[in-house]
């Protein structure tokens, strides 16, 4: 009965939305509660809540809360247009180089609303975040239920996303970092995306889903300074696709486009920010729209001739987005980036490199290869083997379908109609499908290669696998391959075992995630808020500090002083700077050391003995170990040393200080100490 379905159909619709909203809630409430319990957030100090907000953390926080303290809303933003306390002796224009929007636009919030009596600025900052993993959490669930037709599915990746926690997010211990703005609107726009790719969609729910994509792609954009090469990889999926037949060819167009819109938008915001202008992203979508206009018959003719073609259009696309990329950065003279591919240059083997840089980067354990004891993390829930076997059967599925669409000659405008017509033909695969499946591929290769970008692979791994073992496409192919195959048994198939998955996930990790809950911890950092406390009491508000990247982000947010140095490391001017005061550390003389810091108009520079004496890396990637090299100075330690490398002729300046011999004491007074801490003011020789 027609009736009976659609309100069938409408009971379920409605069910769904409200599971998926409620677990959306739960996730935000239980992140929350985590937070609150780890550090006691609502009983320790103001002080010690915001040295809580770590390394770039703090940074970004503190340009809220600058926001919020100024007297009013014109004058904070003309403070951040016009900034010379970020980087002393220059002014810099915040929004232009930092995103920072989303402060500025919470901030205004929290100064407009009637709440100030009822809640802290740092409470309405840090709920909104959690809010954010609701929303999270919910367009997982609905892409999920997309591309498999139940809301048990979407049900399943909440759940497989919760108990794999660890793997999935850092949202309760990195509040403001960037990634935790931005993966929300990416989750919505692949949820958006899917949608859009669904075959027989209704002309104005094509135009409403369009919109959606590009609202989510500006958020997006706008909330995290890594957006274009995320973005990137997202086009390389398209592109993919495209020259396989997967995919529409126009509503691919349409995704270029609305990238490329979103970003430029994302430019004038940020007062066109010459990063974002010599994106690759850009200079590879305006390359595939040149090259596909050019090669008009691209899908066009036999087998080889396809294969032909479309080599040399991926040699065209190639070739000539290197070219553009290369003339906008040539007529920007833009070097913002140049560190990420003296980074990738070395991570992937060509060629060893004592770029001081790249070689930080390198030793950072997050930017390494992801660990293998992730897999067994997530293979505990069962995720990574229903994921596994999920993603066989589909690259074979991909595999046999792409081999179709080659070997039948198809016109650009007629592949959406083929696919409709596809699909009574046994082995089918839907764009949907076909677009998430490339998508998982690829960000598991970033994941797999820097652990950091795991968290962009294991939310998506959450929806492919539940999509999986939910799926008609992946047990109607299994079961006709074994001749079994009924509709009956597929739906049993479908919903048996992800209840069974459910039942198991809840029995193993309902336990520990009471237990979890239940666990109070309090924050404590003595040292830290001795340090913070002494610099606001005792020294001038003008004051200038030098020190390693990550204390200073704390000292700016904590006391509002002028800092020489910061976490934001894409400006070249900024890097080069880094690199100077963290002079302090190599093996420098007091006269070139205080020379470097008094060109940077410095009052006071802080010495962190976790740097000086530092044990937590290897030799060779300790950070005093890195400087020498650059120097062109032997590492200290036993070990073998590049041939080229000299011993220095002055002994490590943070050690030596502390010795008081003349020669630095002429130059430098300490004037505060503890166990971690060492703070000298700079002599103002005339």
């Amino acid at each position: 009965d027609p009736t009976c379905g659609r309100l069938w159909n409408t009971l379920s619709l409605a069910v769904g939305g409200i599971v998926a909203v409620c677990l959306g809630l739960l996730t935000s409430v239980y992140i929350a509660t985590l937070h609150e319990n780890d550090l006691w957030f609502s009983n320790i100090k103001e002080v010690e809540r915001e040295i809580s907000f770590r390394t770039e953390c703090g940074l970004y926080y503190s340009y809220y809360k600058q926001m919020v303290e100024a007297a009013s809303i014109q004058q904070g933003l003309h403070g951040l247009v016009y900034d010379n306390k970020t980087e002393s002796v220059r002014t810099i224009n915040i929004l232009e180089r930092m995103n920072i929007y989303q402060e500025v636009f919470l901030s205004i919030l929290y100064r407009i609303l009637p709440i100030q009596q009822y809640l802290e600025p740092v409470y309405f900052y840090i709920y909104t975040l959690f809010g954010l993993q609701a929303v999270y959490v919910i367009a997982l669930y609905v892409t999920s239920w997309l591309l498999s037709g139940t809301w048990l599915s979407g049900l399943l990746a909440a759940f497989w996303y919760i108990t794999n926690r660890v793997d999935t997010t850092r949202v309760e211990f990195t509040i403001p970092l960037r990634e935790n703005w931005a993966l929300p609107f990416f989750a919505v726009q692949i949820a958006a995306i899917t949608y859009l790719l669904r075959t027989r969609l209704q002309p104005a729910h094509e135009r409403w889903t369009l919109l959606a994509v590009f609202i989510a792609t500006f958020f997006f954009s706008l909330t995290w300074q890594f957006n274009q090469f995320m973005m990137l990889i997202q086009a390389l999926v398209l592109f993919i696709l495209d020259c396989f037949d997967m995919l529409p060819t126009a509503k691919v167009t349409w995704l270029y486009i609305i990238q490329v819109s979103g970003l430029l938008l994302v430019c004038v915001l940020q007062f066109f920010n010459s990063m974002i202008l010599g994106s690759l992203l850009i200079s590879f979508n305006a390359s595939v729209l040149i090259a596909r206009t050019i090669q008009k018959n691209l899908k066009k003719g036999g087998l080889l001739s396809r294969l032909g073609k479309l080599l040399l259009h991926v040699l065209f696309v190639s070739c000539l987005t290197l070219l553009v990329n290369k003339v906008i950065k040539k007529i920007l003279h833009l070097e913002s980036d140049e560190h990420i591919f003296k980074f990738l240059k070395a991570k992937f083997g060509f060629g060893a490199t004592r770029d001081f840089d790249a070689n930080l980067y390198l030793c950072e354990e997050a930017f390494g290869l992801l660990p293998l004891n992730t897999f067994s993390r997530l293979s505990d829930t069962l995720l990574f083997y229903v994921y596994i076997f999920v993603l066989f059967s589909m690259t074979a599925t991909a595999a046999i379908v792409a081999f179709q669409n080659l070997r039948y000659s198809i016109g650009s405008t007629e592949v959406e109609k083929s696919m409709e017509k596809k699909e009574d033909c046994p082995i089918v695969l839907k764009p949907g499908t076909a677009y998430n499946l490339i998508h998982t591929v690829l960000f598991g290769c970033l994941a797999l290669s820097t652990m950091r970008m795991k968290y962009l692979w294991t939310s998506h791994m959450c929806v492919f696998a539940s999509f999986g073992l939910c799926s008609t496409e992946v047990w109607g192919l299994i079961l006709k391959c074994v001749r079994l195959y009924t509709s009956q048994r597929t739906s049993v198939i479908r919903y048996t075992l992800p209840v069974i998955a459910l039942l198991y996930i809840s029995y193993k990790f309902w336990p520990g995630i009471m237990d979890e809950l239940s666990e109070l911890r309090e924050f404590y950092d003595p040292d830290t808020v001795e340090l913070m406390n002494w610099i606001k009491s005792n020294t001038p508000s003008t004051a200038v500090f030098a020190g390693s990247m990550q204390l200073l982000a704390g000292v700016k947010l904590c006391t509002g002083r002028t800092l020489t140095n910061h976490p934001h490391y894409e400006d070249k001017n900024l890097r080069e700077r880094t690199k100077q005061i963290y002079q302090i550390y190599a093996k420098r003389s007091p006269e070139d050391v205080y020379r470097i810091l008094q060109s940077f108009g410095t009052d006071y520079v802080i010495l962190e003995d976790s740097i000086c004496y530092e044990r937590r890396h290897s030799r060779g990637c300790r950070l005093r170990d890195l400087l020498d090299v650059a120097n062109g100075h032997i590492m200290d330690g036993l070990g073998e040393n590049e041939p080229d490398l000299k011993p220095s002729l002055y002994p490590r300046f943070c050690e030596e200080i502390k010795r008081n011999l003349p020669s630095y004491t002429v130059h430098f007074t300490k004037v505060f100490q503890n166990k971690t801490f060492h703070v000298y003011r700079l002599a103002k020789h005339k």
